[in-house]
């Protein structure tokens, strides 16, 4: 029985083919993209070298995503990411990155709360389990990410355990980050 609590260690070899070892079987891309989708770390290094090869491997799998037109990631993002390289900006983008998408995860679980709570149907028998059920497949099809049409166009609340103050703190670090971009485009 795998310890899921662990990243999932894969090898790759020096045919450039990646083992599962927890499996004992070869696995794509895919499979660790997967993976991912299902909640599960995923760590990759090199059998020879030991070198931790995730990130290359992340990055490749987000790079064909978006080649076949499963486009997450907007031009214009792409391009100050591009940007962020280069610059004094690149010590921001990481925890303004990492603080971004902590936020976007933690409005997604106190979207479905207030779902929970709000809806009559919640009493019914089983539903709790259709309810996992539904949440599961959603999370495995989208990897746990909202269609930009469904994103809300009023600004972010605090969620439980966020103050307004750190609420604050993350708007004025994104607008001291967009005034960045701002001058380095210049």
């Amino acid at each position: 029985m795998p310890d899921e609590s662990k990243p999932l260690l894969v090898k790759r070899y020096a045919s450039r083919r990646l083992y599962n070892t927890e499996t004992s079987d070869y696995v794509t891309l895919e499979d660790i993209a997967g993976f991912i989708r299902a909640g599960r770390e995923v760590q990759i290094v090199d059998l020879k070298s030991g070198d931790d090869l995730t990130r290359s491997y992340l990055l490749q799998i987000i790079a064909e995503h978006e080649s076949k037109g499963e486009s997450v990631l907007p031009l214009g993002v792409l391009t100050d990411l591009v940007r962020s390289y280069t610059g004094a900006a690149q010590s921001v983008v990481p925890e303004f990155l990492a603080s971004s998408f902590e936020v976007l995860r933690s409005g997604q679980s106190k979207m479905v709360e207030n779902m929970t709570a709000m809806n009559p149907m919640a009493q019914m028998p089983g539903f709790k389990a259709m309810q996992e059920q539904q949440a599961a497949f959603f999370k495995a099809m989208t990897g746990g990410w909202k269609a930009p049409e469904e994103a809300s166009d009023s600004p972010p609340q605090p969620t439980e355990g966020q103050s307004r103050e750190e609420l604050d703190a993350i708007r004025k670090q994104l607008a001291e980050m967009q005034a960045m971009l701002s001058r380095m485009n210049k």
